[in-house]
This record gives C-alpha cells, sequence and structure tokens, in this order.
C-alpha cells in the first residue's frame, strides 16, 4: 500500500512539474508580448516583420535586416560546425585510441566552459583581421572583416564542442551487434560508421542539430562583436550583418526612456522567441518522421 501511495504521489509531482515548466513558457510569452503591445498598436506586425527600413527618431521599425542577420549568421555556423563534429565524433566513437579520448574530451569540455566574450575577442583579433586582410580581397573589393562570415565562424567554434558531445553520446547508443554483423559481412569501418552508426543514429544527430541552431540562433555577445551591427540586409557573407540578440543587448538599457523603441526591443525579443518556438516544434515534428523512416 506504502509502494502504491509513494508511486501515486511521484506521478502527480512530475506532471504538477511538467505543467509548470510549460507554464513558464507560457508566461514568457505572454510578458513578451505585453510589453510590445506599444508598437503593435500603432504598425502591423507583418510590416513590422517584412520592412527592411530601420529609423527609431522618424517611429520606423523594420525588422527584417535583423532577422535575416540572425538567421544566415546561424546557417553559416551550422554548415561550418556539423561536419566536423560529426566526422570528430565518429573518429572519437569508432577509431580513436583510449588515450586520444581522455585527452579530448576534458579540451571539449573546457571549450564548452569559455564563455562567449572570449570567443568574441579571439574572433575580433584572429578571424576579423584574416578575413579582411587575407580572405576578403580574393573576392570582394573591400571587406572590413566584421562580417557574417566571421560571425559564422565565431559561433560554429564555439557550437562545435556541444555537437561533439552530445553526438559522441548518441552514437555510443548504437549497439555494438549491429557494427560487428556489419563488420562480418565485409563492411569497412567507413562503411560501417556511414551506413550502420549514422542512420541508426538520425533522430538523435537532428535533435542534437536543433539545440545546436538554437543556441546559436540566441548568442549575443559573440555576435556583437564580430559581426559589425550595421543595419542591412546581407547580400555576401563578406557583408556586416546586425543580428536580433545583438539589437537587443546594444540598445535596451539606452532606450529605457522610449516606449516605443523600448516596445520594439520587447517585439524583437518576441520575434525570436516564436521562431525559436516554430523551428523547434517543426523540428520535432519532422524527427518523428525520420524516426519511422530510420528505424531498424
Amino acid at each position: 500500500m506504502r509502494r502504491v501511495l509513494i508511486d501515486k504521489l511521484a506521478e502527480n509531482a512530475m506532471r504538477v512539474l511538467t505543467v509548470i515548466s510549460l507554464l513558464f513558457l507560457l508566461i514568457m510569452g505572454i510578458g513578451l508580448y505585453y510589453k510590445s503591445r506599444t508598437i503593435l498598436a500603432d504598425n502591423n506586425a507583418w510590416d513590422l516583420l517584412a520592412s527592411s527600413k530601420w529609423s527609431p527618431l522618424t517611429g520606423e521599425f523594420g525588422f527584417l535586416p535583423f532577422i535575416l542577420g540572425s538567421v544566415y549568421v546561424t546557417v553559416i555556423s551550422v554548415v561550418i560546425a556539423l561536419p566536423v563534429a560529426l566526422l570528430t565524433s565518429l573518429f572519437l566513437t569508432e577509431n580513436a585510441h583510449r588515450l586520444v579520448r581522455n585527452i579530448v574530451f576534458p579540451v571539449l569540455d573546457i571549450l564548452a566552459g569559455i564563455p562567449s566574450v572570449v570567443y568574441g575577442l579571439w574572433g575580433t583579433l584572429i578571424i576579423v583581421p584574416w578575413i579582411s586582410d587575407t580572405l576578403g580581397p580574393h573576392f570582394v573589393d573591400y571587406t572590413s572583416g566584421y562580417t557574417l562570415l566571421a560571425g559564422g565562424i565565431v559561433l560554429a567554434v564555439m557550437i562545435i564542442p556541444l555537437l561533439v558531445s552530445l553526438f559522441v553520446e548518441i552514437f555510443s547508443t548504437v549497439p555494438q551487434d549491429f557494427k560487428e554483423a556489419s563488420a562480418s559481412l565485409g563492411a569497412t569501418r567507413w562503411q560501417t560508421s556511414r551506413l550502420i552508426v549514422v542512420r541508426k543514429a538520425m533522430p538523435g544527430i537532428i535533435a542534437a542539430v536543433v539545440l545546436a541552431v538554437s543556441k546559436a540562433f540566441g548568442e549575443t555577445l559573440a555576435v556583437l562583436m564580430v559581426c559589425g551591427n550595421m543595419v542591412q540586409i546581407p547580400h555576401s557573407v563578406f557583408d556586416s550583418a546586425y543580428p536580433l540578440p545583438a539589437l537587443i543587448a546594444n540598445n535596451y538599457g539606452e532606450m529605457l526612456s522610449l516606449p516605443m523603441y523600448e516596445s520594439a526591443l520587447m517585439f524583437a525579443a518576441l520575434t525570436m522567441f516564436v521562431i525559436i518556438f516554430i523551428f523547434n516544434a517543426l523540428s520535432r515534428i519532422i524527427l518523428q518522421n525520420v524516426e519511422k523512416r530510420f528505424k531498424l
């Protein structure tokens, strides 16, 4: 009887905590919407999202350059980080000697714990001059180095430790029997890794990428330091950009005396909130379909 009671109490406690966690999400959304009412009362939401005109002193708030800046930087970072993290994880789980793993894993933990401002300084001192003086002149007449590409590279370096750690855990869950069966049929290590390990782990890979994208999309300080922060729609990786998190971080403290500007920044935060929520919801749907497709 006592065991049944404890079981019921634990079940109800977990249910209550689950509801509370969902309420936090709802409260955040409602709070951001409430603070955005001032600008939404005078402007259509679609006009704000689709316009590229940004002149707060004249009441023009167009968020398209900021949204595109965030999306482009995030896409570049994932394109750079994903193959590096995937191949590194396969090597560590399938081929690396134990000594190598014992060295690499602590290094990854250190990289994951480095503050974003340090990555931003590294990008400012190393990546920005490299793009400006070495890489950029081969493709464009002039670039300051504070570009989409700089932001993408810095973000990629920031999310690689996260992706590698997640991928290693995911690949470690693939049953050894699958690998041995593949080897017994004459498959090479690369064929086993590509056709068995990656295939079996595909749902987890997608979930890890979603987590990394959410982290990259919301990253603030490092991106703020290397992207140039120019209000324009970037047409090249060598153009400067102004992502949404940088907009909020740069201006919120200084613009509290202007209700419309403060509301605009809250609307920027609400836009980020909605984009990440929609992306995660769509990714869960895709993940469910992938799980059915790759189920062995």
